[in-house]
């Protein structure tokens, strides 16, 4: 028997008042979703019960019976870049992520994310993410193949037995001093659920910043996160006064068309390495991606 929630799907109890047809609770249950999209989501297999597996169209439903769903927006917005595969064996795939790709199911965003994709395309329904890059952060990323062995993997990103290598582009910084070692203590944002933001108090976080070019109008730094808090590199590097090409969160939240992929954010996630807890080999990937020059980026005054 399966246990937990799948991978992006939403979970759902069952009333114990509700109409004995599936297709009749979860159209009352979700009136601005029409009959006609649940019965297709049914058809597609995209109902589930308990143990995982699809229901049909015709099911019945009792009170206290957990259901699974798969979210199908109608206007997804198509992402026209591709992830591209560097590693794969019986444990892990690695890829390397464009930007504009979100890792999982969020938001507006649901079969356009580099785990449906390659759920699809590698036919591998329980693959799962042992980490997250943001969705407008490009480069390396780690995918777990066994449900059971995602919590193996996990725990060197838990333990930082994980080697993370970042690089960026941003602001000069003339005023510091290089390598700089960024201490602050970072909390979710209360304004804006979405992003996060530096406070006293004790220090939570903590990324070394080295420059690796000083071009006119934006330096080219290396990063290396020594904890992962959300958007850390984007928060510390905002703080300093130097806030990441093409962020649309920090320092100001700016609104962007879903479409719109014209100005990604200038963070690459370069190299990820770490001793395999499973087989005691030594991994090492880097992204084969690289940031714009500096006469190939546009500098928006």
């Amino acid at each position: 028997m399966q246990h937990g929630k799948p991978q992006g799907a939403s979970r759902v109890v069952i009333p114990v008042d509700s109409p004995p047809g599936l297709l009749e609770f979860l159209c009352q249950r979700f009136p601005r979703i029409g009959p006609g999209i649940w019965r297709k989501r049914l058809l597609q297999g995209r109902v589930l019960d308990a143990r995982h597996q699809p229901l049909p169209v015709d099911a019945g439903c009792h009170g206290g019976q957990v259901i699974y769903y798969f979210r199908e927006l109608e206007h997804e917005p198509q992402v026209p870049f591709r992830e591209d595969i560097l590693f794969e064996n019986e444990h892990l795939v690695v890829v390397d992520k464009p930007h504009f790709l979100a890792t999982a199911p969020v938001g507006n965003y649901v079969e356009q994310t580099v785990l449906h994709r390659l759920q699809q395309r590698l036919q591998l329904p329980e693959l799962t993410p042992v980490h997250r890059l943001d969705r407008l952060t490009a480069g390396v990323l780690l995918l777990c193949k066994q449900p059971h062995e995602r919590d193996t993997y996990q725990a060197l990103f838990r333990r930082q037995q994980v080697d993370k290598v970042y690089e960026a582009l941003a602001a000069p910084l003339p005023q510091l001093q290089f390598p700089h070692l960024r201490r602050s203590r970072i909390i979710s944002d209360d304004v804006h659920f979405f992003r996060s933001r530096e406070v006293a108090g004790e220090a939570n976080s903590e990324t070394r910043i080295e420059v690796l070019a000083r071009y006119r109008h934006h330096w080219h730094y290396r990063l290396l996160p020594l904890s992962g808090r959300k958007h850390q590199l984007r928060v510390h590097l905002s703080a300093l006064g130097a806030p990441i090409v093409g962020d649309d969160f920090y320092p100001q939240p700016l609104r962007r068309a879903a479409d719109d992929f014209s100005r990604p954010l200038q963070l690459l996630a370069r190299s990820l390495a770490f001793t395999d807890p499973l087989t005691g080999a030594e991994m090492l990937f880097a992204s084969r991606r690289d940031l714009p020059g500096p006469d190939e980026l546009t500098v928006q005054a």
